[in-house]
């Protein structure tokens, strides 16, 4: 299989009682900015009357990566930054982890607020599955019916799948695969 990279395959949540406090984590896949946002606000919702939720997250994978995060109310570097420092150990790409904190009276102090929250991060990220993301090329070539199936033979080397099946005796035929994938297969009847 060509390598790609792990993200998200899913949602997952866990609660944790910290001194006084209850903090709820939530872990999920984002793939742009506005996934984050969406998310944060669909928590919001759910969550109205929480006093705080910090987020961290890593849009993207390797050096197109984009990191953000918040504190949301929280002492500044108490939050938000512990949750970053937690996902981009993790080694996942398209992911956020949002913190939910319902305070109940009992201050945790900086250190303490530190640990909750990086505690919390690594929590959710313990029983969130993964799944590979592998980036793909479309490639679009024309060809006669009969030599479909050795065009076959060559998505299959490529990792590929078929996008468009062509109908006609001369067909245009759309092949989605892995874009390391398309140049490391050989062709199957010479050059």
């Amino acid at each position: 299989m060509t390598p790609g990279h792990l993200v998200p395959g899913g949602e997952s949540r866990t609660e944790l009682r910290i001194g006084n406090s209850r903090f709820i984590g939530t872990a999920g896949p984002a793939a742009t900015v506005g996934e984050v946002r969406a998310l944060l606000a669909r928590l919001r919702g759910e969550f109205p009357d929480a006093s705080h939720h910090a987020y961290a997250f890593a849009v993207g994978v390797g050096a197109r990566q984009t990191h953000g995060m918040r504190d949301d109310g929280e002492p500044s570097g108490t939050a938000g930054r512990p949750m970053l420092a937690v996902v981009q150990g993790s080694g996942l790409g398209d992911v956020v982890v949002v913190a939910t904190r319902y305070f109940v009276g009992s201050k945790l102090g900086t250190g303490g607020l530190v640990r909750a929250y990086s505690g919390t991060a690594k929590a959710v990220l313990a029983f969130l599955a993964t799944s590979e993301k592998v980036a793909t090329a479309s490639v679009q070539f024309s060809l006669p019916y009969e030599f479909l199936v050795r065009a076959g033979l060559l998505r299959t080397r490529a990792e590929g799948q078929i996008e468009t099946e062509p109908l006609a005796s001369w067909s245009r035929c759309r092949c989605g695969c892995a874009r390391t994938g398309w140049r490391s297969a050989a062709w199957p009847w010479g050059s």
